[in-house]
């Protein structure tokens, strides 16, 4: 048990039933370790599993959204809840994805006031706006309307806001269980 990972210590891969046993190991293969939230995760299989059916649904779906416009709504999202698990982890896969090793840490420390093009700002303020982060009662028609003005299809608008609740959920466990980047995540993409 890994108690300076997680508060709530960890579980290996090797310890989780095969189905998650199997893609965990497929995205280790893939990044060279076994990220964090994963251990962090695993002593509740049932939840981890149903953590990445709906990352997978609306990360890998085909959209209008490019892969690294999904990791640039989690690093907005992480950055406005100040989760450094969320903001490390993604902001690799955003430096990856985006080809701007800067980007990343730009959105990150202060995803109000980054200089972006035109579609990459009306991408971080309506997840912003839409304050699952905060309070998504304030959310409304003026923020759908700025939305769709800036060319934001419907399909697009719901994957920023559906990314943004999930990322806005998992903020909160990463903060629950005082979730430890891996050391891995910090030079990915730069």
């Amino acid at each position: 048990m890994d108690t300076d990972v997680s508060r709530f210590g960890t579980v290996e891969p090797e310890e989780l039933p095969e189905d998650l046993r199997e893609r965990i190991e497929a995205v280790a293969e893939k990044s060279g370790f076994v990220p964090n939230i994963f251990r962090a995760l695993g002593h509740r299989p049932a939840e981890l599993r149903a953590f990445l059916d709906y990352h997978d649904a609306l990360m890998e779906r085909p959209s209008g959204l490019s892969k690294a416009e999904r990791e640039l709504v989690v690093v907005a999202t992480s950055g406005a809840n100040h989760c450094t698990y969320c903001v490390v982890a993604h902001g690799a896969i955003l430096r990856i994805r985006s080809k701007e090793p800067e980007l990343a840490d730009r959105v990150a420390t202060n995803p109000w006031r980054v200089e972006l093009d035109e579609r990459q700002r009306a991408i971080v303020d309506l997840a912003l706006a839409l304050a699952l982060a905060r309070d998504s009662a304030l959310f409304g028609e003026r923020h759908l309307a700025a939305a769709r003005e800036a060319g934001l299809t419907d399909d697009e608008i719901w994957d920023v806001g559906a990314i943004t609740a999930l990322f806005a959920m998992s903020n909160r466990l990463a903060h629950l269980t005082a979730l430890r980047p891996n050391p891995e995540f910090y030079s990915m993409g730069r």
